[in-house]
């Protein structure tokens, strides 16, 4: 019976001076936590989720609202002019608009999906995006460099003004939706009748219908173009990031902002340099004399060729940092990384007799060891001493 059921604020756990936004939430709340999809097997929780969607059904609506406060429940008990139950719970929904909040809440549950804000109100829509690419050196994407791109750019269409209509005609309202650029349909769930929105088919959603095109756009309301435009890549950009060029993307509608371009940075491989995040690497070689004596080497960088005095003894794959000769950063681009140089000494691959000799000599003396050479000289002296490297 009507009397036995509790009252719609309460349920909601809401006051009487509440208004649409509150009531929204509160009853968003309560559906998140006590539909039947999230509580598996549970009666007590379908009965609070039905008690909710009932009271909200009747405070959503100004009408049922002011009926309600008027007479409570028995404004539909039929008793005073109100609808009788059934459907949802022993409440009739038909009347009610729960599309919205349902679509926004449950997603595809109800069958009908998350309508977007473009369809559900036909106002201003900004553009999409747009996004192209460029290629750019090893070393533009280090220092920053100005690129020139050229793109399909569209241009309202100076016959129509953007409308889409042959000059002389405007567009008209669409019949099917009445200019609201949606539709709602009536579906039947497992907890009765729910109101949905859809775009509508007739005018995609933008309220009006174009009865005579523009022949020079089409009707689409834009010309399409050939455009140049300069891009500034900022110093420190990385292969696959992206430059954001504000207002160069498709054009809105019904008023709305054009999108933005996005130009995709596509950076070429150095034959020398690798890069890793902000700082660079590269492998330098040097002899084997310069690694043994130490001296002073000269090291490419990004920045130009650098001296660097190598330590005596240095072994191979020896580890060197240039500090701040790296990438700079995105944010500042006084800030930067290292680069970080691999030494690797050199072993000759051609050598004359008088090389090899030599280096006989040397590993002679190093080692102690005598050579085959030395061996065949001694003999002939009659002596085994050592010679030294000079000698």
């Amino acid at each position: 019976m009507a009397e036995s059921k509790r009252d719609y604020y309460e349920v909601l756990g809401i006051d009487k001076t509440a208004d649409d936004a509150a009531i929204k939430k509160a009853y968003r709340a309560l559906a998140k936590k006590y539909h039947p999809d999230a509580n598996p097997g549970d009666a007590e929780a379908e009965k609070k989720f039905k008690e909710a969607s009932e009271a909200y059904t009747v405070l959503s609506d100004p009408e049922k609202r002011r009926q309600y406060d008027q007479f409570g429940h028995a404004a539909f008990d039929g008793g005073a002019g109100g609808g009788g139950y059934g459907g949802f719970g022993g409440f009739d929904f038909s009347g009610a608009d729960m599309g919205d909040i349902f679509g926004d809440i449950f997603g595809d549950i109800f069958g009908g999906g998350r309508s977007s804000r473009g369809a559900r109100y036909n106002g201003p829509m900004r553009g999409a995006n747009v996004r192209t690419s460029i290629r750019i050196s090893f070393e533009e994407a280090i220092f920053g460099c100005e690129k020139e791109i050229e793109i399909n750019y569209k241009d309202e269409c100076a016959s129509c003004h953007g409308t889409g209509a042959k000059a002389g005609t405007k567009p008209e309202t669409c019949p099917k939706c009445n200019g609201k650029g949606k539709i709602m349909y009536t579906q039947q769930s497992m907890f009765g009748q729910v109101q949905n929105v859809q775009t509508c088919p007739d005018c995609g959603g933008s309220g009006q219908i174009i009865k005579e095109k523009c022949p020079d756009c089409r009707g689409t309301g834009y010309i399409t173009r050939r455009k140049k435009l300069k891009v500034t890549i900022p110093a420190g950009i990385d292969d696959g990031q992206s430059i954001r060029m504000a207002g160069a993307g498709e054009p809105g509608t019904n008023g709305g902002e054009r999108g933005d371009l996005l130009v995709e940075a596509v950076v070429s491989k150095h034959p020398v340099f690798i890069r890793k995040d902000m700082n660079i690497y590269s492998t330098v070689p040097i002899s084997f004399a310069t690694a043994a004596l130490g001296g002073p080497i000269r090291i490419n960088t990004v920045d130009g060729q650098v001296e660097y005095e190598v330590k005596s003894g240095t072994q191979t794959d020896t580890k060197v940092r240039l500090k701040g000769k790296g990438v700079p950063s995105l944010r500042n681009k006084a800030v930067r990384g290292d680069h970080y140089v691999t030494l690797v000494v050199q072993v000759p691959e051609r050598m004359n007799e008088e090389q090899r000799e030599a280096l006989r000599r040397f590993d002679e003396v190093m080692t102690g060891k005598i050579t085959k050479s030395g061996e065949d000289e001694g003999k002939e002296s009659g002596n085994h001493k050592k010679k030294g490297f000079f000698k």
